[in-house]
C-alpha cells in the first residue's frame, strides 16, 4: 500500500515510476470509497488521477503551484499532499 505512506508531495517523487500504477489504482479506490459515502462528481476525480500523479512527480509541488479547473478535480492531490 502505497497511498497510506504518502505525507506529501515528495513521497510520489520518492516512488519508482513502476509502482505509480499501484498508486493510481489505490488512490481511485480511496476516491470511490470516500465519494460514495460523502457523495461528490466522481467522473471529474477519476480522469484527474494519473494527470495529477504526474504533476507530483515531475514538479516540486508545493514550490510550483498547480491550479485546477474546477475543485473536483483536486481530491486527487488533495489525497496526495497528506490530505484525507
Amino acid at each position: 500500500m502505497y497511498l497510506e505512506n504518502i505525507k506529501g508531495p515528495q513521497d510520489v517523487k520518492s516512488l519508482q515510476r513502476k509502482d505509480l500504477q499501484v498508486l493510481a489504482n489505490e488512490v481511485r479506490t480511496a476516491l470511490l470509497q470516500k465519494l460514495n459515502r460523502h457523495g461528490g462528481h466522481i467522473g471529474l476525480n477519476l480522469g484527474m488521477v494519473e494527470a495529477t500523479i504526474a504533476l507530483h512527480y515531475v514538479f516540486d509541488s508545493p514550490m510550483d503551484k498547480m491550479v485546477f479547473d474546477v475543485s473536483h478535480q483536486s481530491y486527487c492531490h488533495k489525497l496526495l499532499k497528506g490530505g484525507s
